[in-house]
């Protein structure tokens, strides 16, 4: 292949970042392992590259200690690629490349907690319904780890922007922000409900990019009987492609229930939700729907 140019300035912390991802059949690798796609020809699969190039961009991200390598079959050996710590601190900067393509790309460039039901930031999320969750963890709003699929026949993951205890810790402009509004309703609408979820087989769980502080004074004032999931890392925002919009300087999730079985598949993806109400009983009536 040709000699690669390197674009590092040793002054200039962008154009260091960019020696090491600076090739977009990189962000892709990233944004792939990130999704749980770990094994050399599932990536060339999803990619559609040669094996050359992928060999080549696999080796440049390992030697960036963005990738390592670890063995899953001993005969012979075969080793599948794995995101490392600094791997995983480039989860924000696909993100914001995903909010920036849906916003001024596919969109008008409005900052927006929801979409609408033609767009093709919708079509994304409906599309995953029948992909697999990979395993990950994230803190709760005690800062206990959990796996956000719990071990019951379904888990309700409902994602929303951000809810805070007190009305002054909202961001400026909050309430102006299209879609943004309701997320107290949201949650207390599933704590009123939850005997009915859990009759249902099923758990529920909240998920925000806030803090686990911030969702535990939330959900200590709304007396919440089910665990807020912090997704502050963007792990799983990256895993599925979650979207988001910026407010105050930080990524949120858009307003969006993913209802997923025990083996991690997705049965249902409601979004845009725009009737917050209508959108606990839908994800009630999906898991009722999915019990066998």
């Amino acid at each position: 292949m040709p000699q690669r140019t390197s674009l590092a300035d040793a002054d200039c912390a962008i154009a260091q970042a960019l020696d090491v991802v600076g090739d977009w059949w990189t962000l892709l690798i990233v944004r792939d392992t990130a999704r749980g796609v770990h094994r050399f020809d599932a990536l060339q699969q999803e990619l559609g590259v040669s094996r050359k190039v992928l060999t080549e961009r696999l080796r440049l991200l390992m030697e960036a200690g963005v990738l390592a390598r670890h063995p899953y079959q001993d005969r012979p050996v075969r080793h599948e690629y794995r995101l490392t710590p600094r791997g995983r601190a480039l989860l924000p900067v696909l993100i914001a490349l995903q909010d920036w393509g849906d916003a001024w790309v596919l969109g008008e460039g409005e900052t927006m907690a929801t979409t609408t039901e033609d767009s093709r930031e919708a079509a994304r999320v409906h599309a995953l319904v029948g992909t697999r969750l990979p395993e990950l963890e994230l803190p709760d709003h005690d800062g206990r780890l959990r796996d956000p699929v719990a071990g019951t026949p379904h888990t309700v993951l409902y994602c929303f922007p951000g809810a805070y205890a007190r009305q002054d810790a909202y961001p400026p402009g909050w309430a102006g922000i299209p879609g943004a509004r309701g997320c107290t309703l949201e949650s207390c609408t599933y704590r009123d409900q939850l005997a009915e979820f859990t009759e249902a087989g099923a758990t529920v769980h909240g998920v925000s990019t806030q803090r686990p502080d911030e969702q535990k004074a939330f959900a200590d004032k709304e007396r919440l009987r089910f665990p807020l999931l912090s997704d502050a890392g963007l792990t799983l925002t990256a895993a599925l492609r979650l979207p988001t919009f910026r407010a105050a300087g930080v990524s949120r999730l858009k307003r969006l229930t993913l209802v997923v079985d025990r083996d991690r598949t997705v049965v249902e993806a409601l979004y845009p939700v725009t009737d917050i109400e209508a959108s606990v009983q839908a994800a009630l009536a999906a898991v009722r729907r999915n019990t066998t």
